[in-house]
């Protein structure tokens, strides 16, 4: 009898250890730690940099403008050309002038051959009151004849001067050097001159410097005057700030200038005040009326702690970085965002020097989760790998 209730007790024990046996063999393996790379924070001195956007203008920039009018006869320039101070750009018909100056002229012999029979009246009229052989009256008249011939010779040569100077406005020369516009008015065409509402030919920018404008807000603006007081930071109406410039292609800000002006007065509408920057153009590739990035320095040089741009990671209006703590544990700091330097960005916060921010593997590392640590060799962190 007890063997009959053996056999049945030793078989289900054989099948209760076959199956535990399998289960344990279909259970998967534990996972293995998420193998993530850091890097330890950088503190070196650096200046922060202040950013705007900037508009390109022209040092000088003139209407060019007959100061006679008349029959425009040639144009003697290419649309867009370099021109240089003096060339000539436009001739006006000159015979009307050359008439005017030639009367001019013969009006002046005639006014100084009075003036020559004038005065020989006066001096003879003064030898015979010597004699007294002419009352003094006549004498003092001869006098007043010479004095007013005198003074139609003056006039009549300034009549010239303004005749002369008029044909010479009969050929309108660059008044500066730099790259002109087309012309606005064709040849044939009757013009008007001397004026500021006279005939609009051209006009011509300057190129070589040029003027970057920009715009700064009231808080930075204070911002850089209580700096200045504090000593931390030069005043830009001095011409000291050096200013970084590049356009909407570059990469960074490879022209160097400085401040040379900063507006007086707050605009009202804007709240901002101008500033002006001024750059070389020795190549002519800045062109008035371009956008351009401006950056400039925001406060002193100053010591700041400093981590890569990619293990930043901000969600909404939190910002933060992820690190490797006690035991190889995922954990979040929360950081203040300050200016960027090339590949890295400034935080606020006073980080230790070991402190090991995780730059690659970050959608591995959960925060309180145990991760794999290696720290970021320099060649892979020159390709600058995310994960």
């Amino acid at each position: 009898m007890k063997s009959q209730f053996l056999i049945p007790t030793l078989i289900i024990l054989g099948l209760a250890s076959c199956q535990d046996k399998d289960e344990s063999a279909q259970a998967p393996p534990a996972r293995p730690p998420a193998l993530v790379k850091f890097v330890h924070p950088v503190q070196k001195e650096i200046v922060a940099w202040d950013e705007y956007t900037g508009r390109i203008e022209a040092v000088r920039e003139v209407e060019v403008r007959s100061r006679v009018g008349g029959l425009l006869e040639s144009i003697n320039f290419t649309d867009g050309q370099l021109v240089k101070e003096g060339d000539l750009l436009f001739t006006i018909d000159k015979e009307p002038f050359e008439a005017e100056l030639a009367a001019a002229k013969a009006d002046l012999a005639q006014a100084e051959t009075e003036r020559d029979l004038a005065k020989s009246n006066y001096e003879r009229g003064q030898a015979l009151l010597k004699r007294n052989a002419i009352a003094k009256e006549d004498v003092e008249v001869r006098e007043g004849d010479f004095a007013g011939a005198e003074a139609r010779v003056l006039s009549q040569r300034a009549r010239v001067r303004i005749a002369q100077l008029n044909l010479n406005y009969t050929e309108v020369r660059a008044p500066i050097t730099g790259r002109i516009a087309d012309r606005f008015v064709s040849a044939g065409n009757l013009i008007s001159g001397g004026s500021a509402q006279s005939t609009l030919l051209t006009s011509i920018v300057s190129v070589d410097p040029i003027y970057c404008r920009i715009e700064a807000d009231e808080a930075s603006v204070l911002k850089y005057m209580r700096l200045n007081q504090q000593g931390k930071r030069e005043s830009a109406r001095e011409g000291g700030v050096e200013v970084e410039m590049g356009l909407g292609d570059d990469e960074g800000y490879p022209r160097r200038g400085r401040i040379d002006f900063v507006n007086n007065t707050f605009d009202p509408a804007t709240a901002t005040m101008r500033a002006r920057a001024i750059f070389d153009n020795d190549d002519g590739f800045l062109t008035p009326g371009m956008f351009a990035r401006v950056r400039l320095p925001g406060r002193g040089e100053f010591r700041a702690t400093l981590v890569p741009e990619i293990a930043i990671q901000t969600q909404q209006s939190f910002t933060s970085i992820l690190t490797v703590g006690e035991n190889d544990v995922v954990e979040v700091v929360p950081v203040t965002l300050g200016p960027l330097q090339g590949d890295m960005r400034v935080v606020e916060e006073d980080l230790p020097a070991d402190t090991r921010v995780i730059v690659s593997g970050l959608t591995s590392a959960f925060p309180g989760t145990t991760v794999n640590p290696q720290p970021l060799q320099e060649k892979e962190a020159e390709s600058s790998p995310s994960e």
